[in-house]
């Protein structure tokens, strides 16, 4: 695939991004970089590698739950400047 100045501008435009003709100069070696390596992966001859859908093997790590000291009613509100009758006063929903 080419990547030229047209390019970018299409991808820019379809991602709703308003790119300068200075960003888009800045932006063309970098994504011609990019899809160089994605290139060189294509290239990879990978018939013989199983799938895998996490690089690292990783179990669920879970820790014991602690019982702490939670907070007052007083406590959590004082800092709130939205508080009525004792609880959290938010915007009226309808």
């Amino acid at each position: 695939m080419e990547v030229d100045k047209e390019l970018i501008g299409k991808v820019a435009s379809l991602a709703r991004l308003k790119l300068t003709d200075k960003e888009i100069a800045k932006f063309l070696p970098q994504l011609k970089e990019i899809l160089e390596y994605f290139s060189k992966l294509d290239k990879i001859d990978t018939k013989n590698t199983k799938p895998s859908f996490q690089p690292v093997e990783l179990k669920n790590f879970t820790r014991e739950d602690k019982e702490e000291e939670c907070l007052t009613q007083d406590r959590a509100l004082e800092n709130s400047p939205n508080k009525k009758d004792g609880y959290f006063k938010g915007p009226r929903a309808v």
